[in-house]
């Protein structure tokens, strides 16, 4: 499940423009120009025993999903310095009947790049 769910993840993720992944704190990122993270991939962070995707998103949509399908959605733990606050967490090991919604993780993607991607790059995705 890990390697098949990062891979997909990552098929998303790279078709963004200029975005790049790399090791950042342990786990895969994915960064716009280098700098500012789209999303994490974390694979049993800190022995949770669960797979997910941690991202930025607008303001109320974490809360509002988190409260709808607690089971599919969380907000990751905010460190000290406040990283993470106001992020959306997606379980990406859900098992069920139709197990992970690829369409709606791209659409969570897209809108974590928005969040953080500068005007010409989210301009360079509307017209796509």
């Amino acid at each position: 499940m890990r390697g098949h769910a990062l891979d997909r993840l990552r098929a998303i993720a790279l078709a963004l423009p200029e975005v790049s992944e790399r090791l950042s704190h342990g786990a895969r990122c994915f960064f716009v120009r280098d700098r500012r993270p789209v999303c994490y991939f974390h694979d049993h962070h800190h022995g949770d025993g669960r797979i997910s995707l941690w991202c930025p998103a607008p303001s109320g949509v974490p809360e509002e999903l988190v409260s709808a399908e607690p089971q599919r959605f969380f907000k990751p733990p905010v460190s000290a310095a406040g990283t993470f606050s106001g992020w959306l967490g997606v379980y990406l090991d859900t098992t069920g009947e139709n197990g992970v919604d690829w369409t709606e993780i791209e659409a969570i993607l897209e809108d974590a790049f928005r969040t953080v991607a500068p005007r010409k790059l989210i301009a360079e995705l509307e017209h796509r």
